[in-house]
């Protein structure tokens, strides 16, 4: 099998570090943490997608999406536009385009994205799908929600989910 080249960067957040992966010209995960603390759920991602991966640091090749995030996070953005990829199942990959549907400062719950790709019963199914979703804040599964409302299991973690949210209710700086 011939090996997969994959690039790093990290970014320092108020969230605390974030590193992206990308292969190619695409990003194909972003992750909470600094890569060399990542843990075993990511290399086991890695190793399911990715046989014989090289990752290498490579600021350069990130920078476009790097920038694209340091708006967001300032309030400048809403919306990025570059390339990524995604990696997981039929299911979890439909799941997960309709995260990318939900607009910027609102919320959907569990039960809506289930309605939405036509499985109604299967909220427990687009739960675990959220969970594994490898571009948080790309695809926004902070945006989804309890059927109460309330906040429930965030993969980054609940303080993590309140402060995205959060950031999505403030008025964007650029208005």
């Amino acid at each position: 099998m011939k090996n997969s080249w994959l690039y790093y960067d990290e970014m320092d957040t108020d969230l605390g570090p974030i590193t992206f992966i990308m292969k190619d010209e695409a990003l194909c995960a972003l992750q909470y943490g600094k890569l060399s603390q990542l843990g075993d759920s990511f290399h086991n991602w890695l190793q399911k997608h990715f046989k014989k991966a090289n990752i290498q640091h490579h600021p350069t090749k990130l920078l476009e999406v790097m920038q694209q995030f340091e708006k967001y996070f300032s309030g400048e953005r809403t919306q990025f536009e570059f390339s990524y990829e995604l990696y997981g199942t039929p299911f979890q990959k439909q799941v997960w385009s309709a995260l990318k549907d939900i607009p910027y400062g609102e919320t959907r719950t569990y039960k809506d994205i289930a309605h939405i790709i036509g499985a109604p019963s299967a909220q427990r199914a687009v739960g675990g799908a959220v969970n594994r979703n490898p571009l948080p804040i790309l695809l926004p599964c902070h945006r989804v929600v309890g059927s109460n409302g309330n906040m429930t299991g965030y993969a980054g973690g609940i303080d993590k989910k309140a402060f995205l949210l959060k950031l999505e209710k403030t008025p964007l700086a650029s208005q």
